[in-house]
């Protein structure tokens, strides 16, 4: 087969990365006989989704290493934190998306090329929230 006779159809590309911290909170907002009322903790997994029209050289929409400071926010503010004492709302997994979602476009989106599309929160294997960023 001849690769060069491929065609490379338009559109955007899509990338994600995933990163991980443990931590800590409850939800005082529910009923005391809720079990998320409780002090309890997860593991959590947020992944990031990046998009752009077109490729960075060496042919990337942004390079993984360049979200390392995500990662450094994720390990020095949220790991093995109690999320209800440092987040100024009820950390729920929604909420806790859109404020990773607002640290990214404002401390990492503008020294990056792609755009941040969402930002998902998963609390366990079974279960995630997800916070789409509007175009900017």
């Amino acid at each position: 087969m001849d690769c060069s006779s491929v065609p490379l159809p338009t559109g955007a590309f899509t990338i994600a990365k995933r990163f991980g911290f443990e931590a800590g909170h409850r939800l005082p907002g529910l009923p005391p006989g809720h079990k998320c009322a409780r002090q309890h903790g997860h593991s959590y997994e947020v992944e990031v989704v990046l998009t752009a029209p077109v490729l960075e050289e060496p042919g990337f929409v942004t390079d993984f290493g360049a979200l390392a400071p995500f990662k450094k926010f994720l390990d020095t503010e949220l790991d093995h934190r109690n999320l209800h004492e440092i987040l100024p709302f009820e950390p729920t997994s929604e909420r806790l998306a859109q404020f990773l979602a607002g640290w990214f476009t404002q401390n990492l989106q503008p020294a990056i090329p792609g755009r941040l599309v969402s930002v998902l929160v998963r609390e366990t294997g079974s279960s995630w929230a997800r916070f789409g960023v509007k175009g900017q």
